[in-house]
């Protein structure tokens, strides 16, 4: 992904500073959404960490996420932050609430950012970043 003669460079590859982090950005190489679910009680959670703060076990797994959530709130950048993110302002950034019960933070794709509205069904889609990355973005879900 480049920004054409605009001399922005491509976007910057996750760089996980443990293996954990390392592990949620290894599914997402493979167009998979995944978080750590507590063996114990059950409980999903992102980001990810050693113990459930439900229970405090430290016993869990990864699990495919359904992908499929709601937007919970957004922000719209109107002037051009860092030269090395090749987003067209404006852009939002949005935190979503997934249907494990988990928010995280991303991007929008498919829709515009004054189209966004509280609750907004919207669903993962990955996009290539070069080096076998993906990053997963959000957009409208289909009806």
């Amino acid at each position: 992904m480049t920004g054409g003669d605009s001399g922005v460079k491509s976007r910057p590859l996750p760089q996980p500073d443990d293996d954990l982090v390392g592990a949620f950005w290894d599914h997402c190489a493979k167009g998979e959404l995944c978080f750590q679910r507590c063996s114990a009680c059950g409980t999903w959670r992102h980001l990810p960490r050693h113990r459930c703060a439900s229970c405090g076990s430290k016993e869990w797994s990864w699990q495919r996420s359904s992908g499929r959530g709601t937007i919970f709130s957004w922000t719209v950048t109107h002037q051009p932050l860092l030269r090395n993110f090749p987003e067209a302002v404006p852009y939002a950034s949005i935190v979503v609430e997934l249907e494990e019960g988990v928010r995280m933070v991303s991007g929008l794709r498919g829709i515009a950012p004054s189209e966004l509205v509280l609750d907004l069904p919207v669903e993962v889609v990955f996009e290539d970043a070069g080096e076998g990355a993906k990053l997963p973005f959000f957009g409208p879900r289909a009806p």
